[in-house]
């Protein structure tokens, strides 16, 4: 005999990659215009300045780099979209709790953040959270952001049910 929690296994697979993958495409979202362009704390490439690119063409070079992350971000969200919608179609008997779809995405976004500030900042140095003096500590700071999310994320989605009945009106 199973028990509820196995018989919901594959509903938590099902919702896991769509909203980690709109969690990612969140996230890169709001990294790119709040940090991008409102605060215009740096860009994809802030780190390739003039002593390796011309000058004049950073500024150009910046946005077309940033125009890319910002497909990337958008390709992240249209697909966890689809998949969350042929996911919820393929059974409609049953409803993903909100818990455990925002658990996801927030580990997602979790997930860009903590990966961003690897491969960004500190691997290549290509561009920081905020340079300066204390672009340490507003890296250190995004970590810990990162790190926060994916945990608060996993809580919030072990919290909820996976699935429940659909009910009628």
């Amino acid at each position: 005999m199973t028990t509820a929690a196995e018989r919901e296994q594959p509903t938590r697979r099902r919702i896991a990659l769509p909203g980690a993958l709109l969690g990612v495409g969140l996230g890169g979202f709001a990294d790119g215009v709040v940090l991008h362009q409102i605060l215009r704390w740096h860009h994809v490439l802030s780190g390739a300045g003039p002593a390796t690119v011309n000058a004049a063409s950073v500024p150009r070079m910046n946005t077309v780099w940033d125009g890319l992350f910002h497909a990337l971000a958008w390709l992240a969200t249209l697909i966890g979209l689809g998949l969350l919608y042929s996911r919820v179609t393929r059974s409609r008997e049953r409803l993903w709790s909100s818990r455990s779809l925002w658990g996801w995405m927030l580990i997602g976004w979790g997930l860009f953040t903590l990966v961003e500030c690897a491969v960004g900042r500190q691997v290549p140095g290509i561009h920081h959270v905020r340079t300066g003096p204390d672009q340490l500590w507003w890296d250190a700071g995004f970590l810990l952001l990162g790190t926060l999310l994916v945990a608060g994320g996993w809580l919030l989605r072990r919290g909820g049910a996976e699935a429940e009945p659909c009910r009628e009106p």
